[in-house]
């Protein structure tokens, strides 16, 4: 179930340009507030309904979809490979290549990502680059500590030993023989932190601190959706729904791949 929510999701992101039946960015003011199409005044023109400024929501969550998957995807992706490439350094050679690189660790995790959003924002306005870079700022630093920990205790394993007497260099140990053996932490990192990068970017578009309000997102249809809770609910309640599923979803196939994929949690059947 969590990889077909997250496939339907990439497909809506991917697929949006062609399948999306009407431009996120335009409405129809004769037609604002159009309710879901099994509502009384429904239309299936409009099969979830209109917002206030009558923009068909299906088409609003097919960008939105494909704005929060990208993010996700790219700080994801640049994340793992700046903090791969920083624990398993770390963590291999040690000494104060290990405390510098920990006390930077240290120092990412210590500013509030939202705060420093929203200062961020404030200074030199709010964009999708801007956006992506914080979030690769902040997602490279749970990458980098786990591996760090993982190769810790790789280095010091047999055949580790056996390649350094042989005359192997640190960057051929590194990438022959502990990178491989990190693979499967990488990876349920990797689908843990897709869930949250969404959660954090809709968090900021909701802010007003993320992608710019012409820019259709999850985080910002709900926010635009608030005010109007109580005489349609529809305008919030679809795409914190879409934010809701792909977050679990998410968060169970990061679950379920650990368990799959550490022997320690193997289950003999």
């Amino acid at each position: 179930m969590s990889v077909a929510i997250l496939a339907v999701a990439a497909f809506a992101a991917v697929s949006a340009t062609f399948l999306a039946p009407f431009n996120p960015r335009v409405g129809d003011l004769d037609e604002k507030f159009t309710p879901p199409i099994w509502s009384v005044n429904g239309s299936t023109k409009h099969p979830l309904g209109t917002d206030h400024l009558g923009r068909d929501i299906v088409s609003r969550l097919m960008y939105g979809a494909r704005i929060s998957m990208s993010i996700a995807a790219v700080s994801v992706f640049l994340g793992s490979i700046i903090g791969v490439g920083v624990g398993m350094f770390s963590g291999y050679l040690g000494g104060w290549v290990d405390n510098i690189a920990m006390r930077v660790v240290d120092v990412f995790l210590a500013f509030p990502l939202i705060l420093l959003a929203l200062a961020l924002v404030a200074v030199f306005g709010d964009s999708v680059i801007l956006v992506t870079v914080l979030l690769v700022s902040w997602s490279w630093t749970s990458f980098a500590r786990q591996v760090r920990g993982e190769t810790l205790q790789l280095k010091e394993m047999d055949y580790v030993q056996q390649a350094r007497v042989a005359g192997a260099s640190a960057f051929r140990i590194v990438a022959r023989h502990i990178f491989p053996s990190t693979l499967n932490t990488i990876m349920v990192i990797a689908s843990l932190r897709v869930g949250f990068v969404i959660l954090v970017e809709a968090s900021l578009s909701f802010l007003g601190a993320g992608v710019p309000v012409s820019t259709p997102t999850w985080g910002s249809m709900t926010s635009d959706g608030r005010q109007y809770i109580s005489t349609a609910w529809w305008v919030a309640f679809f795409p914190g729904l879409a934010i809701l599923l792909v977050v679990v979803a998410s968060n169970f196939l990061g679950d379920w791949l650990r368990d799959k994929l550490d022997p320690r949690l193997r289950q003999n059947v």
